[in-house]
């Protein structure tokens, strides 16, 4: 049976861990390479680390704040934000990122995570795709959630997996940072149409929905969460007692 990997998120804005609902409405929380080396040691399993603003305000990501803790953190960090060229990739590789997550760079630039999966290799690559249901239907959206694509997102993450990306990572901009459990429709819908590991994001509120999960969905292969992660809501090693208890592998 597959190991499920419970990942943290780190969004952060002004060099600082923020974290809002539905994408709105940030709220300061905590310095990220103090944050960041707390779950290390706590168990976590990967760091994910996004540079909320970065594409917003058309800029680069933070690499000093990446590179600090690079230095003191020895899980994996996936990292993402104004990811918009190969020198992107390159230069946040370079901090010590282990993987580079796209989202509206590759909206932008549909060559790019080709390029990028050729160059590093698909492991490297990780489509982080924020959507949000439009009408009663699945759609990207861009710039940290500002801006509705019109794109179909089921069919935009198949395009990039077969591009290249090795990994997805699915925000659900509905339940993100309400607490009422992680949107399984939206993760099943994905999960059936790739083959690569698919990371859940957005929604959970306690560790029962991370049990919920990786039940009804046994092909998610990693649960990411940030506020109740923050504020002490869930311990990461509670949770993983919890999910052994229930029959569920990790680490």
């Amino acid at each position: 049976m597959i190991t499920k990997r419970i990942i943290p998120c780190l969004d952060v804005k002004d060099g600082r861990v923020v974290k809002g609902v539905n994408f709105m409405g940030l709220a300061d929380v905590s310095s990220p390479v103090s944050l960041a080396e707390y779950y290390s040691k706590c168990g976590a399993d990967e760091l994910v680390f996004y540079d909320i603003t970065a594409s917003a305000e058309g800029r680069g990501l933070f690499t000093d704040i990446l590179r600090q803790t690079a230095e003191r953190v020895f899980i994996p960090l996936t990292v993402g934000g104004g990811i918009n060229s190969l020198e992107d990739f390159d230069r946040v590789l370079k901090c010590g990122a282990d993987k580079v997550s796209v989202n509206s760079g590759a909206i932008r630039n549909p060559d790019l995570i080709p390029a990028a999966a050729e160059r590093y290799g698909s492991q490297c690559v990780v489509i982080s795709a924020d959507v949000k249901r439009v009408d009663g239907a699945f759609r990207v959206f861009a710039k940290g959630g500002r801006e509705n694509t019109g794109m179909e997102a089921v069919s935009w993450i198949v395009r990039c997996v077969e591009n290249g990306a090795g990994e997805v990572v699915l925000n659900s901009m509905d339940t993100d940072g309400v607490k009422g459990g992680f949107d399984l429709e939206m993760l099943s819908a994905v999960c059936e149409a790739v083959n690569v590991p698919v990371i859940a994001s957005g929604g959970a509120g306690c560790a029962e929905d991370f049990v919920k999960l990786f039940e009804a969905l046994p092909r998610v292969d990693a649960g990411l969460a940030a506020s109740i992660f923050h504020f002490g809501e869930v311990t990461i090693p509670d949770l993983k007692r919890a999910l052994r208890e229930r029959g569920i592998n990790v680490r």
